[in-house]
């Protein structure tokens, strides 16, 4: 018999970089289950629009995932609203692209910060609040790039690679020191937000929905699943590339435009995301000049 869904009403999540994107729409989807949301996000104004509108059982908190006393503060405050913390979804991610040799090194640097740091200081502060509770789900937005590493966004790639890495091993720690506290990481595609905007398309896969990840992470939480692909299909083509000699993995890639996706991309359309990507870290100062926005090449 297939083991009953965990029931998430009652719950208190907290989502970095929750104003907008796939943090809000888990944001959104969680409150349907149920459950009390923290939304933060560096910018504040955004996030507390988003929690105006999305209800009484979410609250808006500022946080800036690259200061531990920020995410601390963060973390406290939601519990101090709505309740010892169940869920965290280390969500707070930016994806500058570009080629690898023209990258400047303060964006390599503030991907860096934000997508791996982030995630190492919110999972280390939410332990600290779970593991002596003995119970608790922390949720890493991680990305199929971080699987197959994608031309035209290298440290991203790595980054998010990073994100697998590090979910698996602290969960073989959790579960040698018999602390029953789920981790899973997230690996969607392109997903229609403004992250994703402006990219190349792969052959056989069409963009995301926000909400599809949304849906996908709330399966994670009720069924305990630890690597979430996004659509699930895309599990099916990974374990065929492993299974496949090099050349012929990477030859099926190559047919499924899978290698331009972050590099056919459309400069126009990027252009706000990529310019408040670059501002997206107080502690370094930057112009908008700075973003890393290249031409668009090949076909």
């Amino acid at each position: 018999m297939a083991k009953q869904p965990r029931i998430l009403a009652g719950q208190t999540a907290a989502i970095t970089g929750a104003a907008r994107g796939i943090g809000r729409a888990t944001a959104e989807a969680f409150l349907r289950q149920g459950m009390r949301v923290a939304i933060g996000d560096v910018d504040v104004a955004a996030a507390q629009r988003t929690a105006s509108e999305l209800g009484d059982r979410a609250v808006a908190l500022a946080l800036d995932v690259t200061e531990r006393e920020s995410f601390a503060r963060f973390l406290d405050d939601a519990e101090e609203q709505l309740g010892p913390l169940d869920v965290l979804v280390n969500n707070a991610g930016i994806m500058p692209l570009g080629r690898f040799v023209d990258e400047d090194d303060l964006t390599a640097r503030r991907m860096i910060d934000i997508n791996l740091h982030g995630v190492i200081l919110g999972m280390k502060l939410a332990l600290a609040r779970m593991v002596p509770r003995d119970s608790g789900h922390v949720v890493n937005i991680s990305s199929q790039a971080g699987k197959f590493g994608a031309p035209g966004g290298a440290t991203y790639s790595a980054t998010k690679h990073a994100v697998v890495g590090l979910s698996e091993a602290v969960r073989g720690e959790l579960r040698l020191m018999g602390a029953h506290v789920d981790v899973s990481y997230v690996m969607p595609f392109v997903v229609n937000t403004e992250l994703g905007s402006g990219l190349g398309q792969a052959r056989g896969l069409s963009s995301l929905e926000p909400s599809e990840v949304a849906d996908a992470i709330v399966d994670a939480l009720q069924h305990g699943i630890v690597d979430v692909w996004v659509p699930k299909r895309s599990k099916r083509t990974n374990v065929l590339a492993t299974l496949l000699p090099r050349r012929a993995a990477e030859g099926l890639g190559r047919a499924m435009k899978a290698d331009r996706v972050l590099t056919d991309i459309d400069v126009g359309a990027r252009r706000d995301y990529e310019l408040r990507a670059a501002r997206s870290e107080p502690a370094l100062t930057t112009t908008p000049e700075q973003a890393q926005i290249t031409e668009k090449t090949g076909s």
